[in-house]
């Protein structure tokens, strides 16, 4: 199993929040999405935010998030912003 942080967008302190909702390796990230796994760390830590959103994706995407299509970044923020109501 690949480690966390062998991932683009994905430090330590990133690997240790997942690890703590049960996302532990690359595999299950993969497996979860983005969204997923978005959802299991604002359970956790309410403050992260929709560029951890992007993080997540763009290390599933193997691409830096602020490198994401326009299109998929307008997708997330109304599934984060869904998230706030």
């Amino acid at each position: 199993m690949a480690e966390l942080t062998s991932m683009m967008n994905i430090g330590k302190e990133m690997e240790k929040k997942l690890v703590s909702v049960g996302i532990d390796s690359v595999e299950k990230l993969a497996a979860f999405g983005a969204k997923e796994a978005f959802l299991r760390l604002k359970g956790a830590y309410p403050s992260v935010c929709l560029v951890h959103l992007y993080a997540l994706e763009g290390a599933i995407e193997n691409r830096e998030f602020n490198s994401l299509p326009e299109e998929k970044k307008k997708e997330l923020k109304e599934f984060s912003d869904f998230l706030k109501k």
